[in-house]
């Protein structure tokens, strides 16, 4: 038993993950080689390699012949009768190999052989290893600038974190430990190349992930986020259970939940809104906290105009169009935000009046009544509503001039 390169290969083993066997497969490779270079061929080489032991066997396969033209491949028959008296001229004899007798040019390249075959199989450890946490979020530790860039360091790599994946208003120092979210890894011939972002709204996600225990189980869904990195995120939630509240559960006890995952980020503001197939309804939630007081919502074309209370135009719009236009990524719809007055003088905000049922806007496919309470359906069904209902006004419903 070769008790050395049976310990080396365990140790390998158990440092850099490399498997035993591959090493194995790499030193029989080499001897090969170094056989190669020492006799000037290799193609009658044999070389056995236990696997189990760590013994290795080199032998020259050399036909018997009554006179020797080529010493790496013929063996007289004297020669072969010293090995075993039984070959005859023609018979193939395993010659021995010392590998001790190898040159040291040929010992160089079989080295190189094995070393090269070791620094595969890490890089190959190590990204199978980092593979797996693509589009994942992962712990590292700020190292250093490079440029504007930030190296990052992941434990056994480094990732890059560009400028235009960092958050413009965070600034990292080194031996910060932060969370980014793994966008690729890449195989290159220097090793395993990884870029990570702090900006990718999938961040957001595994964070909520991580943090609600109910999201990481399947009871509540992340149906949509829309993020500005830094600023604000808006993000719709639902629930598969009816005894679960989406919203309640991301938010916490107190807001615990929801305020490590804005500690993470550093203070970037996060909404959390109930998901809805209707996609009026879902426009208005994603407008909160601006109030509304009528969605039209055209889901073929995907547009939508909503029409709020004059003193909530602004709030509805947000600074610089931020709310709308996270509104309108979050719900997939090109969103027209109107004031009552501008709605009504523009003709948008023609609606019946009844006393019992509130105001119903001719096109809306959803509006608020006085009250403030959901009314939904198509506007044509408004009328037959009110007149199948034992309740409601049985006569006419005049239409405004």
């Amino acid at each position: 038993m070769n008790q050395e390169l049976l310990e080396a290969l365990n140790t390998l083993e158990k440092e850099k993950n490399i498997s035993k066997d591959s090493i194995l497969d790499a030193i029989e490779q080499s001897l090969i080689q170094a056989c190669k270079n020492n006799f000037g061929t290799s193609d009658n080489v044999r070389v056995t390699v236990d696997h189990e032991t760590c013994d290795y066997s080199i032998y020259l396969m050399k036909t018997v012949v009554e006179e020797v033209m080529d010493d790496a491949e013929e063996i007289s028959l004297e020669d072969a009768h010293k090995i075993d008296g039984s070959y005859v001229i023609g018979d193939v004899v395993n010659v021995p190999v010392e590998s001790k007798s190898f040159g040291r040019i040929a010992t160089s390249n079989a080295k190189g052989v094995i070393l090269q075959k070791i620094r595969e199989e890490e890089r190959k450890v190590l990204y199978n290893e980092y593979y797996q946490k693509e589009h994942d979020i992962m712990t590292g530790t700020v190292q250093r600038y490079v440029g504007r860039n930030v190296s990052i360091n992941l434990g056994r790599l480094d990732a890059l974190l560009t400028e235009n994946e960092m958050i413009r208003s965070e600034h990292l120092r080194p031996n910060q430990r932060i969370k980014v979210y793994v966008c690729e890894v890449k195989d290159t011939t220097r090793g395993p190349r990884i870029t990570v972002s702090r900006t990718h709204p999938e961040l957001v996600k595994r964070l909520f992930e991580a943090e609600v225990a109910e999201i990481h189980d399947g009871t509540i869904e992340i149906r949509g986020i829309a993020r500005e990195a830094g600023s604000r995120t808006k993000m719709a939630v639902w629930s598969n259970d009816e005894n679960v509240d989406a919203v309640g559960a991301c938010v916490g006890v107190n807001g615990v939940r929801v305020n490590a995952v804005v500690d993470e980020l550093g203070g970037e503001k996060i909404d959390i809104i109930s998901w809805d197939d209707n996609p009026a309804i879902l426009i208005e939630h994603a407008l909160s906290p601006a109030k509304v007081i009528s969605v039209m919502a055209d889901p073929d074309d995907k547009v939508a105009t909503v029409i709020v209370p004059d003193y909530q135009l602004s709030l509805a719009i947000g600074k610089e169009g931020q709310n709308a236009r996270l509104a309108a990524r979050l719900t997939g719809f090109k969103i027209d935000i109107k004031s009552e007055t501008q709605a009504k003088e523009d003709g948008d905000f023609n609606y019946y009046e009844d006393e019992e049922y509130g105001d119903y806007d001719e096109e809306a496919e959803y509006i608020r009544d006085e009250d403030g309470d959901e009314m939904t359906g198509e506007a044509t069904d408004a009328p037959e509503a009110a007149e199948e209902s034992e309740d409601a006004p049985q006569e006419e419903i005049p239409e405004e001039e």
